[in-house]
């Protein structure tokens, strides 16, 4: 990720909400299909970059060989704490790095690989230069980005379901940054303009989200991202507000027991 900012800053309880339900929410099936394409090509030292809390990066070290190195960074140091304490099946090194500045030499790695990260780097071209730098020659970047908010069902519901409570200045974030990067020529472009000069090959994968609760899924909206950073700036003592609203909303459309709705991503391969 790039410069600290609201949309970036995960501290406080967030990071474990984040992998205690959000995790599992959304990420966990993408995490999952990242893997398999990496299996299917060859594999010799990876780097992930904006690691969270570390779902790839488990997956990773269950799936590839003890012998191929893993170097997981992000930016957040709050979040690298959270994914070592949940720990992973063989050693990785984790390591707190911007991925607007990598610092790694030049062609450390055949493999880099960021899961729903790239959304939130400020200077897309400059954050995919430092991945083509750091990359050998017919090395591979592989990542993925959310569709558009009216593709995945969720968080789609929960974020109109917090305009009535502030429609003056509706918490956006949702919206504007994990779903705000899904145009597939602005991705090539970028992606081109940082130095790729093969095309992309770009494939949208529609999977589906389940909970076991309309609540679990509002608390990981709303207290588990970045946008509970946006609802305490406006208003911090209306958070329980919030999350009740994002529930009721959620509650209405899928049900109150276990529910799922649809969620879909774009899932990118390039190589160096």
């Amino acid at each position: 990720m790039g410069a600290p900012s609201l949309d970036s800053k995960f501290a406080g309880s967030v990071p474990q909400i984040y992998e205690t339900l959000f995790v599992p929410l959304i990420f966990a099936p993408y995490a999952a299909d990242l893997v398999n394409r990496l299996r299917a090509r060859p594999v010799s030292r990876v780097l992930e970059i904006a690691a969270g809390t570390g779902v790839v990066t488990r997956a990773m070290a269950e799936a590839l060989p003890a012998s191929i190195p893993i170097v997981a960074t992000d930016l957040n140091q709050a979040m690298l704490d959270c994914a070592a304490a949940v720990g992973t099946a063989r050693p990785v090194e984790w390591r707190q790095a911007d991925a607007m500045q990598l610092p790694f030499p030049d062609g450390s790695f055949d493999t880099v690989v960021c899961q729903f990260g790239v959304m939130f780097f400020p200077d897309k071209p400059k954050a995919f230069a430092e991945v083509r730098r750091v990359l050998q020659p017919g090395g591979t970047f592989i990542f993925n980005v959310w569709d558009r908010i009216s593709q995945n069902e969720f968080t789609d519901v929960a974020t109109a379901a917090l305009v009535p409570l502030f429609p003056a200045d509706p918490p956006c974030f949702m919206a504007r940054t994990p779903h705000g990067y899904h145009d597939k020529d602005a991705i090539a472009r970028d992606l081109a303009a940082g130095g790729f000069r093969a095309a992309p090959e770009i494939t949208t994968v529609e999977a589906r989200s389940r909970a076991a609760s309309a609540r679990d899924v509002a608390v990981a909206i709303c207290q588990g991202t970045p946008l509970r950073n946006e609802i305490e700036t406006r208003d911090a003592s209306r958070l329980g507000e919030a999350t009740d609203a994002a529930e009721a909303a959620v509650a209405s459309r899928f049900g109150r027991g276990a529910i799922e709705g649809k969620i879909q991503a774009h899932v990118i391969v390039v190589v160096a």
